[in-house]
């Protein structure tokens, strides 16, 4: 179904926009504002005194992104799961705005049970400046073992001392319902049946509502709350969870690299091998 043939393979070039309730509507889908409404206000609202309305960086993977790239016919969305998200931005993400985005596939792994597919966005503004990449991977199951490359490995380890930072949130049992708004229908996290043909109990949360509570826990522990100073974040998605779970978010710092590790109640990573750059 899947092999190298299929690298380079676009989208067409798309205009997206996104207006400052849409901001709002994605901070409260990642629980800003959840545990203490008063806090989290310049995300939360757009009129509240002294405190100008801000977008949270994460919101890149949901504005930012391009047309989806034509797939094999036959794939089975029940068995595609999130395997690793990333963005680079140059700048603090306006409260409204229009960019032209494109997608393409720039590798495609042979995993053995499954494929692993790396798909790139590229979004421009209307100077035709880069002003953002977005790098998704998915994991197709019953898709590898055509005998094509593994990919590399990753070089990332975690730190060995303790956390320069640890933020715990709570998600609700009702995250997914909230997500599911600001764009990712997929039903694989709202309809049981459809869970059950990917081999899950029940629906689970979206990954990129975990991605998006990291990003908010980053955010406010290593940039001191401010987006201008968010430029970049990759994670590895390790563990399914169900909505209601607890998130506790580990960072290092060294300079302008954060290196951080997501992990539920049980103490598993969710999200690994996690990287931020903060300047």
């Amino acid at each position: 179904m899947f092999d190298e043939s299929w690298v380079g393979r676009r989208s067409e070039t798309i205009t997206r926009s996104w207006s400052s309730k849409d901001a709002l509507l994605y901070a409260l889908a990642v629980g800003s504002g959840q545990d203490h409404p008063l806090e989290e206000l310049e995300f939360t609202t757009e009129n509240s005194k002294a405190q100008p309305q801000k977008v949270l960086p994460t919101f890149a993977n949901v504005a930012l992104v391009g047309g989806r790239v034509p797939l094999p016919n036959g794939v089975d969305f029940s068995k595609v799961l999130h395997a690793e998200q990333g963005f680079v931005i140059d700048d603090a993400i306006p409260v409204e705005g229009e960019v032209a985005t494109s997608s393409a596939i720039t590798a495609v792994y042979d995993k053995g049970s499954g494929a692993l597919v790396e798909v790139e966005s590229e979004a421009r503004d209307d100077a035709g400046r880069l002003v953002s990449i977005v790098q998704t991977s998915m994991f197709v199951r019953g898709s590898g073992g055509w005998g094509g490359s593994r990919g590399p490995a990753s070089a990332w380890e975690k730190p060995t001392g303790k956390p320069d930072y640890r933020v715990t949130y709570r998600t609700r049992s009702d995250q997914a319902l909230l997500y599911r708004l600001t764009g990712d229908r997929n039903p694989l996290h709202t309809d049981p049946s459809f869970a059950s043909r990917g081999g899950f109990p029940r629906p689970i949360l979206h990954g990129m509502c975990t991605y998006g509570f990291t990003g908010r826990a980053l955010l406010h522990a290593a940039a001191n709350s401010e987006p201008k100073r968010f430029r970049a974040m990759r994670g590895r998605f390790t563990k399914p969870i169900l909505p209601g779970a607890t998130l506790t978010v580990s960072m290092w710092i060294d300079g302008t690299v954060v290196r951080f590790q997501t992990t539920d109640e049980t103490g598993t990573p969710v999200i690994d091998q996690g990287t931020a750059t903060i300047v």
